[in-house]
């Protein structure tokens, strides 16, 4: 019954507008098109229900996936489970917004994310480096390996011009993350953004992206941000 009333109150809460834009972002049928704010008095009424996360989840409709994400029992899930849950995402969203955020509220986070980096598939690596993002986002500081993140801001000084393109959005917002968001390697992420320059990142047939960490550490420290902490990772 949970299942049903689920999928019809995302459909009630469809939009035609959000539908097109997630489809311009690489979303296909079946979709709702439903703003994630909208998912919100919903999501309390089936807080860490994993059940039916995992229902919504093999749906393969988008918005359901994202709503299984907010839902889900992220500590109940096993290694198995979220290597299923990113081969089910197919595009960005999913696997840096869902699958990532998801992720990182699990107590095998890094290990999981680690190996995702280390595949050599695109999303798999866009949604380990985003995890990342997630964490440092987050947790305190003596939960991450100094020397650890260390060889990643290198890995990414070194790899990120030839990553696959949505990897290299994920690369660069790590070097941002770990620049605002852990203190301790605030300089070593700064030379570091500064050493790997603009990326480009091309986007289908739209108009390629430019990304620039630099830039964005910049606003951030202007802003006063520097030491940046979220309470929670999932809305």
């Amino acid at each position: 019954m949970d299942f049903e009333m689920v999928m019809q109150e995302l459909e009630a809460l469809s939009k035609e507008r959000m539908k097109k834009t997630y489809i311009s972002n690489g979303a296909h049928e079946p979709l709702f098109g439903v703003a994630t704010g909208a998912m919100k008095p919903l999501a309390k009424k089936f807080k860490n229900n994993q059940p039916l996360a995992e229902q919504l989840y093999a749906t393969g409709n988008y918005d359901a996936m994202y709503f299984a994400g907010v839902i889900a029992d992220p500590k109940a899930m096993t290694e198995d489970d979220f290597e299923r849950w990113i081969k089910s995402a197919y595009f960005y969203m999913l696997s840096d917004y869902v699958v990532a955020v998801t992720l990182a509220e699990a107590d095998i986070a890094q290990d999981v994310a680690d190996k995702w980096i280390a595949s050599g598939e695109e999303l798999k690596m866009s949604a380990g480096w985003s995890c990342y993002c997630w964490l440092l986002g987050n947790r305190k500081d003596h939960e991450f390996s100094t020397s650890k993140l260390v060889s990643m801001l290198d890995l990414v000084e070194k790899t990120i011009h030839d990553a696959p393109e949505r990897t290299k959005s994920a690369m660069n917002n790590f070097i941002y993350t770990v620049a605002i968001s852990y203190v301790p390697l605030h300089e070593k992420a700064v030379e570091t953004a500064e050493a790997v320059g603009p990326v480009e990142m091309k986007r289908g047939k739209k108009k390629p992206s430019i990304l620039l960490a630099s830039e964005n550490i910049q606003k951030e420290l202007d802003r006063g941000k520097l030491g940046f902490k979220r309470k929670y990772v999932r809305c």
